[in-house]
């Protein structure tokens, strides 16, 4: 199903369910069943016959290869499906939370729980990120059995009162309620467990699986996604019914500004910020969180606040997404938009300061201690490239104030100097660039995400004309450029660009599959390379003794054919009476693959009596090797 038409079933759908909601839900529920009875029913069957043939042994008396070989034939996709969808899923990540530590949390916990009818949790988790979730594990798989976790970033409660943050917990909880719609409930549910056993199908190498699920699948995924969409949007106006009654419409919708605008800055300014230490400092802050939270305790600057207010008011719901946009949610809640909606007051005492209590600051250090462990290796890499380009910037300053630069060189200036200094100094660097080479595909792409991050939609030019030349910058180019008419109101625009990313991902598609190997109807040509690459590709060879002679030619290939794909055929040398030639032929592909500097994207193989086809195809299209051992050269002359 393309996009186009998941849009129109989903746009026909929502006409249909509010016309008959009875027929909608009746629906949605048997084309759960179907995928429970497709599965089961496969299972059945193949067990099924295995029983006739196990009791046609039994009671004939006799047994021959012919019923060996079918009883493995049934066995063997029977136990595979079911290792398929007796999937195990990895568990969400934190700090687990003991109702003893945290008695205050554990007690709103408890209030809503109770109120709402929802299932109890397993496991409280505190993490770092600015997020609140709901997340449940099924522990056998398809059959469910559910195990609850609720997951809580710590910066969302720095960030919240606590009544918002009540407002946000009710809304999590009302995802599961039993309250007001235990078929939604489980509606949703099923989306997200469907979801993780499609995914691990996806990854399977079960042959047996793929044969007798991947065709259904295909088929029923997106009409199960399509039909159940519905539900689950309106499963989100549920949640913030279910807050509403028991934290105050009021305090739902300020907790929804607040976490638009805060998330914001964390990700623009805080978190930028923090980052950008790594340029001058060899270690990463110690107290990242504790300065999270007096940063969030400040005043945000009140005309970037109200654009990014604005900015969220005017993104309007997509058919991608189940969940509604702010201005679709603050409208179910009766929000008043008279005066236009502005952040509360600053909160004095925070969620975290409140349902933490005395574990705040344990908690906050622990978290912050795991956060080092995670980013010190990269934090330090980063500090030493920092100095290096430092000292290369320096020098082309130097240069550049008593002689011209060349294009390459203007070009890592001006990147080199938005890394190191800043966005603003940066962007006349960059126009220069493009004022000596319009077609310049980095630069453009640059500059052109740096003008859609700031609203400016002259970007939208510059990503136009990186993306003309470049197939790799399309997909994030479209997404930069979607978000900014997203944020604009202008949806029609925006969603011509959904449309075009969808398109070109599945280009990127046929794209991998075409450039996946060989086979005997391809097609080759010199590789075409200068006769440096070439000679560096020569010296690296030259370090592997095992290699007898090297071909290398450039696939001909139908998609994206300005983007080469090289074919480096590698015969190895073989010692008389040499056993396990196919390991040892692995091993060489496996070194070279990750050792070797090859020129754009390559394929390595081994030549060998299994692919002769192959190695005489390179050698007619490359005629020479280029690389031979001096002994081969030697031979090959004489």
């Amino acid at each position: 199903m393309t996009n186009e038409e998941f849009d129109t079933l989903v746009k026909k759908l929502e006409d249909y369910a509010q016309r008959y909601p009875d027929n909608y839900k009746l629906r949605v529920g048997l084309l759960a069943a179907l995928g429970y009875a497709y599965i089961f029913l496969v299972l059945a069957g193949l067990l099924g016959v295995l029983g006739l043939v196990v009791l046609l042994i039994y009671y004939s008396g006799r047994i021959n290869r012919g019923m060996v070989q079918l009883i493995i034939v049934l066995l063997v996709p029977a136990w595979m499906i079911m290792r398929s969808l007796w999937v195990s899923f990895p568990p969400p990540q934190g700090l687990k939370l003991q109702r003893q530590q945290v008695p205050k949390l554990f007690a709103l916990i408890d209030e809503l729980t109770k109120a709402l009818k929802a299932p109890s949790f397993h496991h409280v988790l505190l993490t770092s990120e600015f997020n609140a979730a709901v997340v449940q594990i099924p522990r056998l798989g398809l059959l469910g059995w559910q195990e609850n976790y609720l997951i809580l970033g710590l910066p969302l409660l720095q960030a919240l009162s606590p009544r918002q943050f009540r407002a946000v917990l009710a809304h999590e909880l009302g995802h599961l309620s039993g309250k007001h719609s235990s078929f939604a409930a489980w509606i949703y549910r099923l989306r997200q467990t469907w979801e993780q056993i499609w995914q691990q199908l996806e990854k399977s190498q079960h042959a047996g699986a793929t044969v007798l699920f991947h065709g259904f699948f295909n088929w029923y995924s997106p009409f199960f996604n399509a039909y159940s969409f519905v539900l689950a949007r309106a499963n989100e106006y549920e949640a913030d019914r279910c807050a509403a009654e028991l934290a105050g419409s009021q305090h739902v919708a300020e907790a929804l500004l607040s976490v638009q605008v805060k998330a914001q800055y964390l990700e623009q300014s805080f978190w930028n910020d923090i980052y950008q230490k790594a340029q001058h400092q060899p270690n990463p802050p110690q107290t990242p969180l504790q300065d999270l939270a007096k940063a969030l305790s400040s005043p945000i600057e009140p005309n970037q606040q109200q654009q990014w207010i604005r900015s969220a008011l005017m993104s309007q719901t997509h058919h991608a997404d189940t969940h509604p946009c702010l201005l679709e949610r603050l409208k179910a809640l009766k929000y008043p938009f008279n005066p236009p909606p502005s952040l509360p007051i600053l909160v004095k005492v925070t969620a975290a300061e409140e349902f933490l209590g005395k574990a705040l600051l344990p908690l906050t250090q622990e978290l912050e201690r795991q956060w080092h462990i995670i980013i010190n290796y990269q934090w330090r890499q980063n500090y030493t490239q920092a100095q290096a380009i430092r000292q290369s910037l320096e020098a082309l300053e130097a240069k550049a104030a008593h002689s011209p630069l060349t294009v390459e060189e203007a070009w890592h200036r001006a990147r080199w100097t938005l890394d190191l200094v800043g966005t603003q100094e940066a962007i006349p660097l960059l126009k220069s660039v493009l004022t000596r080479q319009a077609d310049h595909v980095s630069a453009n792409y640059l500059l052109g995400q740096i003008l859609i991050a700031q609203d400016n939609e002259a970007g939208i030019d510059y990503l136009e004309q990186a993306m003309a030349r470049d197939p790799d910058s399309v997909l994030t180019g479209t997404q930069s450029i979607y978000g900014f008419l997203r944020r604009q109101g202008r949806d029609a625009e925006a969603d011509r660009y959904r449309q075009r990313a969808a398109k070109h991902h599945e280009l990127i598609t046929l794209a991998h599959e075409e450039r996946s190997g060989f086979s005997h109807g391809d097609r080759f040509q010199p590789h075409g390379l200068s006769a440096d690459v070439e000679a560096a590709l020569q010296q690296q060879l030259a370090g592997y003794p095992e290699i007898k002679e090297a071909y290398l030619v450039r696939k001909i290939v139908l998609i994206f054919p300005d983007n080469p794909y090289y074919i480096l055929g590698v015969s190895r040398q073989r010692h008389f009476l040499e056993s396990n030639s196919s390991s040892k032929d692995q091993q060489l592909i496996d070194r070279l693959a990750d050792e070797l500097e090859c020129p754009g994207q390559t394929w390595i193989t081994i030549l060998n009596s299994t692919n002769k086809s192959l190695k005489k195809a390179l050698r007619k299209t490359a005629i020479s090797p280029i690389y031979q051992t001096l002994v081969n050269q030697t031979l090959i002359t004489n």
